[in-house]
C-alpha cells in the first residue's frame, strides 16, 4: 500500500469511550505494550493517568505542578516535562528527580507536548502563557549519559508548540504552532547525532486551507504517524482529526465525539487502535451538555497500524 491509500476504518467500528470524563485537559498519550496500559497527562489538574486496557482499571497520580507531557524510558522509568523542568521517576508514583531545569521563566511559559525520537532523545516544546506572543520554542534532551543531560533549544518563535511527530524512518520531524494554526516539516540530516540539526523547513499544513464554514478556530494539538507515514493530528475546537499524506494532502477528516480533541497515539496488541484524549477545560455549560463525555479517552479501530512508542535512553 502507498501513503495515499484512502483512510479506512474497521467495518462497523465507531469511537468507543473507554474512561470517565475525568480530565480537564488530557494530552500526551502513549501506549505501553508490555504493561498493556495507556498513559496520559492532565495539565490543568496536575495529574498523570494510566489505564490497564484488559481490566479497565485506571490509576491516578496527583502531582504538585503541571505536567506538559510524559514519555516512557528504556529502563521502565517515566520522563515528565513539568512546568519547572524535566523530571525522571524510576517507577509509577515514585518520587521524581529533576534532571533538567526549565530553560525559561515558568511564570511566562511551560512545557507542552513532548515525545522521544527513535534514537532515544526527548523532544519537547513550550506554550506561552499570560498573553505572551512568539516566545516559545522546541528543545531536545540528550540521552542520559550523565546525571543532568544537556537540554538544547533547536527552534523558536511559536506561541504554542504542537503536532510533534516523526516519519517512520525518523529522518523527518513534524512541528508547529497551535495558536497560529500551522505545521511544518524539518529534515534531520544528522539522524541520531547530538546536537541535532533541523534543516530544510517546509510548510506542511496551514489552518486557512481547512477552516470550517462556521468559522471555528482550529488549533492543531497532538499528532501521531502510522506505518505508511500518514500524519494524524487532533484539531482542538474542530471536533475532528485530520489524516494527511506525507506531502500534506488531506486524506480524511474524521469527526470526534467531542468538540476538543487534544492528543493521539496508536496502541493495542496490533497497534491498530487509535487512542484519543480530550478536554473539558474551556467549555461552557451548553457545550458540556452537548458533549458530556468531554474529558474522556476514546478508542477507534483503524486498518493501518501506527508506529510503536519511542523510549528515552536513560
Amino acid at each position: 500500500m502507498s501513503s495515499t491509500t484512502p483512510v479506512s476504518l474497521h467495518a462497523g467500528q465507531a469511537w468507543k469511550c473507554i474512561t470517565a470524563p475525568s480530565s480537564a485537559w488530557g494530552a500526551s498519550p502513549f501506549w505501553d505494550p508490555q504493561q498493556e496500559r495507556l498513559y496520559w497527562v492532565d495539565s490543568v489538574q496536575e495529574r498523570i493517568w494510566r489505564l490497564h486496557l484488559p481490566s479497565g482499571r485506571s490509576d491516578l497520580w496527583q502531582l504538585t505542578q503541571a505536567p506538559g507531557s510524559l514519555a516512557p524510558c528504556r529502563s521502565g522509568a517515566l520522563l515528565m516535562a513539568m512546568r519547572n523542568g524535566i523530571l525522571l521517576s524510576a517507577s509509577w508514583q515514585d518520587v521524581p528527580q529533576q534532571i533538567a531545569v526549565a530553560p525559561y521563566d515558568p511564570v511566562r511559559q511551560r512545557f507542552h507536548g513532548g515525545q522521544c525520537d527513535p534514537w532515544g532523545r526527548f523532544w519537547v516544546g513550550t506554550r506561552a502563557e499570560s498573553g505572551e506572543q512568539a516566545i516559545g520554542g522546541l528543545y531536545c534532551l540528550r540521552r542520559r549519559d550523565r546525571p543532568h543531560p544537556e537540554l538544547l533549544q533547536v527552534a523558536s518563535g511559536v506561541v504554542e508548540s504542537c503536532g510533534l511527530a516523526w516519519s517512520p524512518d525518523g529522518r523527518r520531524l513534524y512541528w508547529g504552532d497551535g495558536q497560529r494554526g500551522w505545521i511544518d516539516t524539518h529534515a534531520l540530516p544528522s539522524a541520531g547525532q547530538y546536537p541535532p540539526v533541523l534543516a530544510n523547513a517546509q510548510p506542511f499544513w496551514r489552518r486557512q486551507a481547512a477552516e470550517p464554514a462556521d468559522g471555528a478556530t482550529l488549533r492543531p494539538q497532538g499528532a501521531a504517524v502510522d506505518r505508511l507515514g500518514r500524519y494524524w493530528v487532533a484539531l482542538l475546537d474542530g471536533g475532528c482529526l485530520l489524516c494527511l499524506d506525507p506531502q500534506g494532502q488531506l486524506l480524511a477528516r474524521i469527526p470526534t465525539p467531542v468538540q476538543r480533541p487534544t492528543g493521539l497515539c496508536f496502541g493495542g496488541t496490533d497497534l491498530r487502535t487509535l487512542f484519543l484524549t480530550t478536554a473539558r477545560s474551556g467549555l461552557d455549560a451548553q457545550a458540556l451538555k452537548r458533549h458530556p463525555d468531554s474529558g474522556a479517552v476514546f478508542a477507534l479501530r483503524v486498518e493501518v497500524p501506527g508506529l510503536p512508542v519511542n523510549r528515552y535512553e536513560d
